[in-house]
């Protein structure tokens, strides 16, 4: 059969998304979710919403979601953006900051859709590796690249940087745009967002699906400098006039004004993390500070993927990449106490 595939199509190594296996045994640590319900408050917000909201457009400009983020944040409206998921906001960026001819730089282990996206838009890829601690060296970044770009915390590591460092960056680097990726940063690293008053061409994302409990709801947010977010409008505007559906706008409303929920979720899945750590080490493994919802856990012996077999054959799903420097660890995603005793029992089995 004759292929129509463009030369760009046939490059790309597309993104691979953790195992969506479905059943009422299946104990899911493999793709960073909340394991907790979303706020009550969007319940009722989300069934709120009229039949004649859902027979017209949405409001292009998410005027009312992100007035609550700016207020949320103590910024302008005009310094925030809002789209389908933190991916659709990485992707938009790309498209309007690094498509300059330069290199993008990244961590060499860090959230694999970076590399995708470069090459489906085209952009040179530089990778900086981490320490052999698996820690991120702000300093190896060069100046005067096409940009920069690492979530904090990285992914899959877990491994937080210090906001001063990344304040110390940005006052070395003026001249490329340097987007965070804090689509993890609810779960115990210190935001940069309160630095966009401060530096513009600082860009920071980030998602309702972790701390938020919004992952099948897709809403991502970026916070930025007035003028990089007209840019991003202008690649939205130029794609999808009206990518934030009306139940994602008011899911997204409702969860922004329920605060003691959301900081009591993030507490009791930090408490979690703690519990995690400490009886995975007294179980033989090494385990990497983490600021995130998942922990990056090197396997007693380094046998990684065959405890990962065992686990999915016990229906616990965790993430494991059969890649140097990776190879020797699993990726587990904190779920409730319960959930993780389960975790614990097969170990011990």
């Amino acid at each position: 059969m004759k292929s129509f595939w463009t030369d760009t199509v046939r490059r790309l190594t597309p993104y691979v998304p953790g195992e969506q296996r479905r059943g009422a045994d299946i104990v899911k640590l493999n793709t960073n979710e909340n394991p907790y319900p979303p706020s009550p408050k969007v319940i009722e917000a989300i069934q709120a919403v009229g039949s004649d909201a859902l027979q017209r457009y949405p409001d292009p400009e998410s005027a009312k979601l992100r007035q609550a983020l700016a207020d949320y944040h103590d910024l302008d409206i005009s310094q925030v953006f809002v789209g389908n998921g933190s991916d659709e906001i990485l992707a938009l960026a790309f498209l309007a900051y690094f498509t300059n001819g330069k290199s993008l730089q990244f961590p060499d282990i860090s959230y694999s859709f970076y590399p995708v996206y470069c090459d489906l838009y085209g952009i040179k890829p530089a990778t900086i590796p981490l320490e052999p601690d698996y820690s991120l060296n702000l300093d190896r970044f060069e100046a005067n690249a096409g940009g920069i770009i690492f979530p904090n915390p990285n992914a899959p590591t877990g491994c937080d940087v210090p906001g001063q460092a990344i304040e110390d960056l940005l006052t070395r680097h003026t001249d490329q745009v340097l987007l965070v990726d804090e689509a993890y940063a609810d779960f115990g690293a210190t935001s940069v967002v309160p630095l966009i008053k401060q530096f513009p061409n600082l860009l920071v994302s980030h998602t309702f699906s972790k701390g938020r409990s919004l992952a099948g709801m897709r809403l991502g947010v970026a916070f930025g400098d007035a003028h990089l977010i007209d840019g991003l409008q202008r690649v939205k505007n130029s794609f999808n006039s009206y990518p934030v559906d009306v139940l994602a706008q008011a899911a997204g409303v409702a969860s922004i004004n329920d605060e003691s929920y959301y900081r009591q979720t993030l507490g009791t899945i930090m408490q979690t993390r703690a519990a995690c750590v400490a009886n995975l080490q007294a179980r033989g493994f090494q385990v990497l500070p983490s600021a995130a919802n998942f922990v990056f856990a090197r396997a007693p012996e380094g046998d990684a993927k065959g405890l990962f077999d065992r686990l999915n054959n016990a229906g616990i799903l965790v993430r494991y990449w059969p890649v140097e420097r990776l190879d020797e660890r699993l990726r587990i995603t904190i779920g409730t106490p319960a959930q993780m005793q389960v975790l614990m029992n097969c170990l011990d089995a």
